[in-house]
This record gives C-alpha cells, structure tokens and sequence, in this order.
C-alpha cells in the first residue's frame, strides 16, 4: 500500500506503529484494533515477559535472578496463534493475564539480560504490510525508527478502575484501593528502571485516555498513521 512504503525505512522494512504506555491504559485494545483496522502483524510485547515470569514461577526462579531470567527468555519456547500463546506447547493464554503473572512481567523487565533476549524476538514480529507493536519501550528502544509513535497513559485511578472492572468481567471481585496502589507501585518500577525506562519518545504523540471511548482513541492512532503517511 502507498501509506506502507512512505513510513517504511529506506531498506525498505515495514512500517511499525508503536504504541507505549503504563499498565490498564487501554494501549492493548487500542494496538488490536489499529492492527485489525489496517491488516497488521500486531506485537504484544507484555506477553513475551509475561511468559518469562509464568516460566519463572514454574521453574522455582526468583525474580532477582538475573543470569538465569535471561536463560529463561533466550530459551522460551513459545508460539502465538489466532486462537492463544502456548509455552512448550501448553496453551497459556489464560495464565499469563493472572495478576502474579502481570506483577512478576512488571519485576523481571528491569533486568537487562532478560531484556537483550527478548529483543530481536520482538524486533522479528516487524514483517509486510505493517507492525502495531504494544508495550512500553517499543518507540524509545525495540522501535526507534517507527514512523508513528503515540503514548497513552490515564490517570491511575482510571486505570484500577478499568481493572477492576476487567477482574468483575471474569468473576472475580478486586478492591480499588489495592488495585490503585499496584499500579502506581508498577508505574514506579517501569519508569525508574535503569535499562528502558517507561517514558514517551520524544516524537511520541500523548493520548490520554482517562475520559476517552476506545473507539475515539483508536480514530486518533489511525488518523495519526494517516497523516504520517501522508
């Protein structure tokens, strides 16, 4: 398409939009639809580190262990399909969105050898006609070169109260107030870690969600990728 190879780099690759953000801010539904609007490869890159705490908890691994956390995410045998993600060819689609799952993503990210393993995985998702890459470094570090960067954050009390009513969703009743100080206790960690902190690229367009319909948000991307192509 026209728009592809005018973001494209000059080698020619596919064009990436990158999409950053804290925890509950609605960048994973929004990086699904964009995808699913333009026929993109879409890249959740919270999985990948989700799946390296599942392994790490299976395995009896602490979360400070650096040297074998990045053994484990060089050796993560794992696929993603249409219909879930397996992990040596068990479907764990449901188990990485647990919250001890999400908390240890959160814990084993600041290592940096856990995350060099995992880069040129995410980096091999970038593939025709185009990539929506969702995380929290993909257009400061795994991405810099993407010709659409948007960061959407909410408040934090936005954001327990959307997981709050993601919890109500599956049957599980959550407090707000724990909710809102793991949250802010993740802000924390993802924005003071020494290695790809969670802050904005600086040619990052801010889209704050907190009183935004998914729908208007996801116009935004588009409209941004639009007139970058442009």
């Amino acid at each position: 398409m026209a728009a592809s190879s005018a973001i494209a780099t000059a080698a020619g690759a596919a064009p990436v939009i990158a999409i950053d953000g804290p925890a509950a801010s609605g960048k994973g539904t929004v990086a699904a639809r964009v995808a699913d609007a333009l026929g993109f490869h879409l890249l959740d890159s919270g999985a990948l580190y989700r799946l390296v705490a599942l392994k790490a908890l299976g395995a009896g691994v602490p979360f400070d262990d650096a040297s074998r956390l990045g053994e484990l995410a060089t050796a993560l045998d794992v696929s993603f399909g249409p219909t879930g993600v397996t992990l040596e060819g068990n479907d764990v689609t449901q188990a990485i969105r647990g919250e001890a799952v999400a908390e240890g993503a959160s814990r084993v990210a600041v290592h940096p050898a856990v995350r060099r393993a995992l880069l040129d995985r995410q980096r091999a998702f970038r593939a025709p006609p185009g990539l929506v890459a969702d995380g929290r470094d993909m257009g400061t570090v795994v991405f810099p070169e993407a010709g659409t960067k948007i960061f959407i954050t909410a408040t934090p009390e936005a954001r327990a109260e959307r997981r709050r009513l993601q919890y109500a969703e599956r049957g599980v009743v959550a407090d707000v107030a724990a909710l809102l100080a793991e949250i802010r206790a993740r802000d924390a960690r993802d924005s003071a870690r020494a290695v790809a902190p969670l802050v904005p690229a600086r040619d990052a367009a801010i889209l704050d969600t907190t009183d935004l319909k998914v729908d208007a948000a996801v116009d935004f991307v588009l409209q941004r990728y639009a007139q970058r192509a442009a």
